[in-house]
């Protein structure tokens, strides 16, 4: 029997349950595709407010001289999304307190051969400041890849045997961007919860999610190639050794799942993802793995949109995985035309087409201006 007392609030409650949510707007698909070039950035984009998918459309064609167009569903290369995931793992083993942010990576990897190891961190090595050594100035090899991205996986011109190669860059460097941070995180997490980095995509991302099309490469069936200047990419490059730092393949429905069980909570406690999420600004907003910053949008209003960036690019495909907490909202966007790189542009200049399509879902009025 309900206490009377308790009957008004029950009621309440029950009412609370039982209200309509509140419509959301309704996306102007017309002005999302406007500011997208399909000359530039052939390829996909998909936008999901909550659980739900509220826009997807293929762009363009396959090859640029070709009828085949693109198709929903495809198999991309994550490139240095891969970032994000590896750091999302990182801070599940700091939050399992197995791993300590500014403690040396020499207590987790005692064999290192890295100059700095009794000082370089795993802060340092997500927010690309270590000094490690920088896979570009590797020997160079054909078409502009160096062999570091050439070299048989597991010898001794790849991998985390070069990037333990000598530097003159004591840390904490300068901010430079590089594969080898993150090539190194995944021998540490590798070494602080004594499994093979796969295996940490299985367990960690890949069963929990139910995701389908998630793993390493190398793989058999090819994934979407990738295109420059008109021209097919060069396939003198192994993408397996981007390793913890570039390697994951999957579609953007997979890469969603992974996107929304971050903003929900099922991956990291929210302490840990606000750390995971807190742009430096004398690092250019880099977090752990991603980019986290505040920005108005053009003609917008001046309430600026929270913003955390990654971008993917290896070869001619490239993408953008946009997530916007306080809106709910994911954006990710693929495309197989390696100048669309340029042509997303930065957000923050209010200007290319992420701050467009942006624009045309967040802002009265749509059409970018």
């Amino acid at each position: 029997m309900i206490h009377a007392a308790l009957a008004p609030l029950i009621a309440l409650l029950l009412s609370a349950q039982t209200q309509p949510r509140p419509a959301e707007p309704p996306v102007d698909g017309a002005a999302v595709l406007a500011a997208i070039d399909p000359a530039r950035a052939a390829g996909t984009i998909l936008v999901a407010r909550g659980d739900r998918i509220v826009f997807e459309s293929a762009i363009g064609t396959v090859d640029p001289a070709g009828t085949v167009p693109h198709r929903l569903g495809q198999v991309w290369r994550w490139a240095s999304v891969t970032k994000q995931v590896t750091a999302t793992i990182a801070m599940q083993e700091v939050a399992a307190g197995r791993l300590d942010l500014d403690a040396p990576i020499r207590r987790y990897l005692p064999d290192s051969k890295a100059p700095f190891a009794d000082r370089i961190t795993a802060r340092m090595l997500m927010q690309h400041i270590s000094g490690l050594p920088h896979t570009e100035d590797a020997p160079g090899g054909p078409e502009d890849w160096s062999d570091f991205y050439r070299a048989p996986l597991g010898s001794a011109g790849t991998g985390r045997k070069w990037c333990e190669g000598p530097t003159d860059r004591a840390p904490p460097a300068a901010f430079h961007y590089g594969d080898c941070d993150f090539i190194m995180m995944g021998a540490v997490i590798e070494a602080t919860s004594g499994k093979p980095y796969a295996a940490l995509i299985r367990e960690r991302i890949v069963r929990p999610l139910g995701l389908r099309s998630v793993e390493l490469f190398p793989r058999r069936v090819p994934t979407v190639v990738g295109y420059e200047n008109g021209r097919r990419e060069s396939s003198r490059f192994r993408i397996e050794n981007f390793g913890a730092a570039g390697a994951l393949y999957g579609t953007t429905r997979d890469l969603l799942a992974f996107d929304r069980a971050l903003m929900t909570g099922r991956l990291l406690p929210a302490a840990a993802r606000a750390q995971m999420w807190t742009g430096d600004p004398k690092l250019g907003f880099a977090a752990f793995g991603q980019w986290a910053f505040e920005t108005p949008l053009k003609n917008c209003g001046a309430k600026p949109v929270r913003i955390i960036e990654r971008r993917g690019a290896i070869g001619g495909v490239v993408l953008r995985n946009i997530i916007l907490p306080d809106l709910d909202t994911v954006i990710i966007m693929t495309s197989n035309r390696a100048e669309a790189d340029a042509a997303y542009g930065e957000i923050w200049q209010q200007a290319g087409i992420t701050h467009d399509v942006m624009r045309a879902l967040l802002c009265k009025g749509g059409t970018p201006a």
